[in-house]
């Protein structure tokens, strides 16, 4: 399948570092231009561009990447970080700022973030942090990035005690997505991204959640339709753009984005980052949440409604229980340290009907327990 006539420009509207979501295939090959201003309401950056990436990435796309910038006018140097959500650390960060210091960028330079989202909360977070902010470029490869990972601004790396737990909201320049790098992508990590695909469908967009329903398959990219993909990848951005611009330092309305998150968060600590990727977490605690929803009554949420969402999960050979490697008890320690706690108290984001969630603080540990109980594998 080849996503050849996709091509989208999405706005997100935050006051004083508004940028566009560009979708266009073959769009790699316009970084350089598209950076420099070209076709765009940029200011023009300085000449020094630092490029963040992984191995695999970089092997793939590393040199059209800098060929484009080179082009362009610019002057590249690159980091190269190992992959993998375990080293999401403030280590890899000092690469990071390493290099920037060898190669002397300055405030006027940028860095591109070439990967999946690890890459990308790692750049984002050097660059908030270097010179105390420099320009940073997402340019995500992993459709997990593309429809969440590389938009809003969230940036950051893990602490041993848990995730994301040290960050900054940082704005990108720009978000690059070329659908046509998802031809390499591993299936396990395509399946990953339809999670957070999902997430929206649940949270904010019926229509998205329907278009879902009506695939065939959704397990593997090279049996998704070209239209189906534009709408997966359309849909998303918007939705996450719309939401982004109302509440840009999540102190409302943005906490639902985190739909799924709460448990798996705490999944993915407990597991090492190693055996359970992010997407696979997040479907974990999508139907967790699902279920939790039920049990308080808070909502118009139904049983079919949960069937609906685990039909998708299912579809999508994502993970619907919880590893036996964990305890329930863990999860719960997990809960209360995770970054959305306040005043002590752990909120969780539940669905109140398809097309939409809301933020509650009200779920106990015996309502909790006895979910998680439920989905020990």
């Amino acid at each position: 399948m080849q996503a050849t006539e996709m091509k989208a420009t999405i706005r997100v509207n935050i006051p004083q570092n508004a940028y566009d979501i560009r979708i266009a295939p073959g769009g790699l090959d316009y970084l350089g231009p598209w950076l420099a201003g070209e076709g765009t309401p940029l200011v023009p950056l300085g000449q020094k561009v630092l490029v963040v990436s992984n191995p695999v990435v970089f092997e793939l796309y590393g040199k059209s990447a800098i060929a484009s910038l080179t082009q362009a006018g610019y002057t590249v140097c690159h980091c190269i970080l190992p992959a993998g959500e375990e080293h999401k650390t403030l280590a890899s960060i000092e690469k990071i700022h390493n290099i920037a210091f060898d190669n002397q960028l300055e405030r006027s330079s940028a860095m591109v973030a070439l990967g999946g989202g690890v890459i990308g909360d790692m750049t984002g977070f050097a660059a908030s942090s270097w010179l105390r902010g420099i320009a940073v470029v997402q340019v995500p490869t992993s459709l997990l990035a593309m429809v969440d990972a590389s938009m809003g601004g969230k940036t950051g790396v893990n602490h041993p005690k848990g995730k994301n737990l040290i960050g900054a909201f940082h704005q990108p320049r720009m978000v690059l997505i070329d659908p046509q790098v998802l031809e390499t992508l591993p299936v396990r990590e395509f399946r990953a991204g339809v999670a957070e695909v999902i997430k929206y469908g649940v949270i904010w967009d019926l229509p998205l959640f329907e278009a879902l329903e009506a695939a065939e398959r959704l397990d593997d990219y090279a049996h998704v339709s070209n239209a189906l993909l534009q709408t997966m990848l359309i849909h998303s951005c918007q939705a996450k753009a719309d939401v982004v611009s109302q509440d840009v330092r999540e102190s409302g309305i943005r906490a639902i984005l985190n739909y799924g998150h709460t448990v798996g968060h705490a999944v993915e600590s407990l597991t090492g980052y190693s055996t359970i990727n992010h997407g696979e977490a997040v479907a974990i605690g999508m139907v967790a949440a699902a279920k939790i929803a039920e049990v308080m009554e808070q909502s118009d949420w139904s049983a079919a409604d949960t069937q609906r969402q685990q039909i998708l999960i299912e579809k999508t050979q994502l993970p619907t229980q919880l590893p036996n490697t964990i305890s329930i008890e863990d999860i719960l320690v997990a809960l209360r340290s995770d970054k959305k706690v306040k005043a002590g108290k752990v909120r969780f984001v539940l669905p109140k009907q398809l097309g939409e969630a809301f933020v509650t603080d009200q779920v106990n540990d015996d309502i909790a327990r006895t979910v998680l109980k439920e989905m020990m594998d």
